[in-house]
């Protein structure tokens, strides 16, 4: 069955983003670039992944899946269809239409969604975000890899947006990088 990766960049005190959804405080560094180019270039957007140069294939997923809020950004400079080398989903209850063919917006219960694609072949499925997304799909969310950067935000979105309801992970593997970031991996228990 394939799995649901929440794949994120999370400040020291817990942050994947400011205010108002800022996230330009990351430090992204050469040693961060090499480790996406390496290790995790699905999770570029497309227009990112040109823009660096990297022509490389899926390593780790097939399908993203992301709140409206993480969406916008892209609307914004124009680009409707922001993950172009991954089957993408909106989750969006006033989303409406979508604005591009190649992007599905999911208006209805999303944990219905999830486990309608875990249940396909397939790798595995990227999370990206936002924070209420990531609450909402908490049940079903099998692996976190958080790119924790070496910044302290003060305040902004936090990694989840939830309910109290502990759910217990295991720390799998830890990759310092040279500029600060630690890559954590955890499985669900």
């Amino acid at each position: 069955m394939r799995r649901l990766v929440y794949y994120v960049g999370m400040s020291i005190d817990g942050f994947i983003a400011g205010p108002d959804g800022e996230v330009d405080f990351f430090p992204v560094t050469p040693d961060v670039l090499e480790f996406f180019r390496e290790h995790c270039p699905d999770v570029l957007p497309t227009h990112v992944r040109e823009q660096l140069g990297i022509d490389a294939a899926n390593r780790n997923f097939d399908t993203v899946i992301q709140g409206r809020r993480t969406y916008e950004p892209a609307l914004e400079i124009g680009v409707t269809s922001p993950y172009a080398h991954l089957r993408q989903y909106v989750v969006s209850g006033g989303l409406g239409e979508s604005p591009d063919p190649a992007v599905e917006i999911v208006s209805g219960d999303p944990l219905a969604k999830i486990r309608e694609l875990k249940a396909e072949e397939g790798r595995d499925i990227y999370l990206a975000g936002g924070a209420r997304l990531a609450g909402t799909l908490l049940p079903e969310i099998d692996d976190l890899v958080i790119k924790l950067y070496p910044v302290v935000a003060g305040t902004g979105i936090p990694l989840f947006g939830a309910d109290f309801s502990p759910v217990h992970f295991e720390l799998t593997g830890t990759r310092p990088l040279e500029g600060g970031m630690v890559v954590l991996t955890y499985r669900k228990k």
